[in-house]
């Protein structure tokens, strides 16, 4: 049994209304992915965990305008969520389902018990907000007007610009969006948690951890209320409601709810790795980070910490907090309604994925907002990575061609300029080093290292060269070339946690192994290695066709007098054979393994289908048969055949 402290890491899972744009994916998703990349070269024991957040208010409005119910609404954009998230490369090692999940709902309940039996978690009447015209309870995405406390504006219960919480009946001129009668204001009885109790208990988290001034910042303001009542119910029928019948026509609000949450994915993820985590009995050895926007703030890094004292009173959390402010777009925030976004299946494919993410990095909105534009990150792509980076790589690999037949030659003479930019290198990796270790995480600042270290290498390359070709001062050459060499291979090693692709293949074309560990000392490919640098294309520009596989295999064939509805997509072989072949095709594309590999004869474990993709394949299975199939089931079908043929009679029956 390993003795590494478990590091959970999780990005803050989405709301499943809809998909990802770039706004999205540069903030928690990227973060998460490059510090558990970083963390596991370095021999920790780290997961990156999110989901999908189905119980949010805004899928219930998604519905309404999809004109379907709230249950295929959330599990439509988890499916596309959770393949534009693989579209960028992040790969979840955890991804709950919080509607499908089993023994989610009972352990969801089981710890809001735990906060009633607390006596600080109680009913309570306070000030609420009603549709004038239909009587319906106003909240979150039904209710909007100014935020009480800075005037912005805002939609109901939190602030996205000052990031403090509002009741809904606080709101200056609220409008509903139920219909255009002015709100009636009235009062509602609902759990609640008297926060401002708690001011002592939220400072003493944050003295333990790695807590951004910001968050605190926020915390003082709010505890200079003298009532912080915090509703943890809401009536709705869209969530889960609790076991506690004091209250009744309500269910947990979902921001509640995500605290459980993440105790639920460690307890699931867990069970996957035989390790006996527990939600009910999280573990003093956990180690939490969280990546997450600043509009999330107030439930992270303040409601939560309460929530976990009054739940499990003998636990100290362990937390760590990463957060992010506004991802622009040109300037104004990204809109969906305003067709104003950058989706990211517009603009991911294996040919750019490792470009966006490094401009993601560089210009994410670390302390500050920022802003991505098209035409900057084409200017990046042509001239920082195609201009600087490939130019410097083939250059390199072209002299070494010429120079040394290919081979990495062995050093010669040293000067006190190869000295110096050795020096630099071993700066270099400090630098990297540190803007990708928790203390100092940054990859704004990881990015402009990446390309410094390039820069530094091609003002070397530049000034070493002009005695390149001289006999007299060939040793030193060697030892020049051998230098640059080094650069490369530390670029590699360096880039992994940041452009994954990229580092392999530089590595491959280095003739070195795979960067799985981080470097300790400046790694230089061994003498005598043959390399294949000169010819390589590492990246494209961006009118380059992408010629990637689709995520999705092709359906399977139709009878074409079947209604879409009926569930028979699945044909009427009595075999099944076309449901065989289509689930092959499935397999093979959600888990991205080469044609050669075999199927037949290995279950979904064997074939190490993990969560995330566990949602992709059910939402496949859905969406093409008709067929609303369990995780469980998927995983304990023997192998793929079996799994076929009880899809197959599923479908069958639902034709019948």
């Amino acid at each position: 049994m390993s003795t590494r402290k478990p590091i959970f890491v999780f990005s803050t899972p989405p709301t499943p209304n809809g998909d990802l744009h770039l706004g999205h994916l540069a903030g928690p998703y990227l973060g998460a992915d490059a510090f558990v990349r970083f963390q596991r070269m370095n021999g920790a024991a780290a997961w990156h965990l999110t989901g999908s957040d189905d119980f949010q208010s805004y899928v219930v409005e998604r519905a309404r305008r999809d004109g379907r119910d709230c249950t295929a609404t959330a599990r439509h954009y988890s499916a596309e969520i959770a393949e534009t998230l693989a579209l960028l490369d992040v790969r979840p090692d955890q991804y709950t389902v919080t509607s499908a999940e089993p023994g989610y709902t009972e352990g969801l309940r089981d710890y809001f018990s735990r906060l009633v039996a607390s006596g600080r978690a109680a009913p309570a009447e306070n000030a609420a907000l009603f549709d004038a015209e239909t009587g319906d309870y106003l909240y979150e995405v039904d209710v909007s007007g100014g935020c009480p406390s800075c005037r912005a504006a805002t939609g109901g219960n939190i602030c996205e610009e000052c990031g403090e919480p509002n009741c809904c009946a606080d709101l200056l001129e609220p409008r509903s969006g139920r219909s255009p009668a002015p709100p009636r204001r009235g009062t509602a009885v609902r759990h609640s948690v008297p926060l401002h109790e708690f001011a002592d208990e939220v400072a003493e988290h944050h003295a333990r951890g790695r807590v951004p001034a910001r968050l605190k910042e926020l915390a003082d303001r709010l505890f200079r209320r003298e009532c912080l009542d915090i509703a943890i119910t809401h009536p709705s029928s869209w969530g889960v409601p609790p076991t506690e019948t004091d209250v009744t026509g309500q269910v947990i609000w979902v921001w509640p709810e995500m605290s459980y949450g993440f105790l639920h994915g460690i307890q699931a993820l867990g069970r996957r790795l035989g390790r006996d985590w527990r939600a009910n009995r999280p573990g003093d050895d956990w180690k939490i980070v969280h990546f997450f926007g600043y509009d999330n703030s107030f439930y992270h890094a303040v409601l939560y910490p309460v929530l976990y004292r009054l739940a499990h009173p003998d636990w100290s959390p362990d937390i760590e907090y990463h957060v992010n402010e506004f991802y622009l777009l040109d300037g104004e925030k990204f809109s969906t309604s305003r067709r104003h976004a950058v989706w990211g299946k517009d603009i991911l494919g294996p040919g750019s994925v490792d470009a966006v993410r490094f401009f993601l990095s560089r210009t994410r909105p670390e302390g500050r907002r920022t802003s991505f534009s098209r035409g900057a990150y084409e200017t990046v792509l042509r001239e920082e990575l195609i201009g600087t980076w490939q130019r410097w790589l083939t250059d390199l690999g072209a002299r070494v061609e010429k120079l040394h037949d290919g081979i990495v030659p062995e050093p010669g003479a040293w000067t006190p300029e190869h000295r110096a930019f050795r020096q630099r290198l071993d700066d270099r990796l400090s630098a990297l080093t540190g803007s990708l270790g928790p203390d100092g995480f940054s990859l704004n600042r990881a990015a402009g290292e990446l390309h410094g270290l390039v820069l530094d290498a091609l003002r070397f390359a530049r000034e070493e060269g002009v005695i390149a070709e001289s006999d007299r001062w060939a040793g030193q050459t060697r030892t020049a070339i051998s230098l640059e060499l080094a650069a490369a291979n530390l670029l590699a090693h360096c880039a992994a946690p940041v452009m994954p692709r990229f580092a392999q293949r530089l590595a491959a074309a280095l003739c070195v192994p795979e960067p799985t560990e981080w470097p300790r000392q400046v790694p230089s490919p061994p003498a005598g290695t043959r390399i294949s640098l000169a010819r390589r294309t590492f990246f494209v520009p961006p009118e380059t066709p992408d010629t990637a596989q689709p995520l999705t295999a092709q359906p399977v064939p139709r009878q074409p007098d079947t209604a879409r509805t009926s569930g028979a997509d699945a044909n009427d072989a009595d075999t099944g054979t076309d449901v065989l072949s289509w689930l092959r095709d499935v397999l093979r594309t959600t888990l991205q393994l080469p044609e050669e590999t075999p199927l037949d004869g290995r279950s979904m474990n064997e074939l190490g289908l993990v969560s995330l993709q566990t949602v992709a394949l059910q939402y496949q299975i859905l969406e093409e048969l008709g067929v609303d199939i369990t995780g469980e089931e998927l995983f304990a079908a023997p192998d793929v055949a079996a799994l076929a043929a009880l899809l197959n009679d599923r479908a069958e029956a639902i034709r019948i």
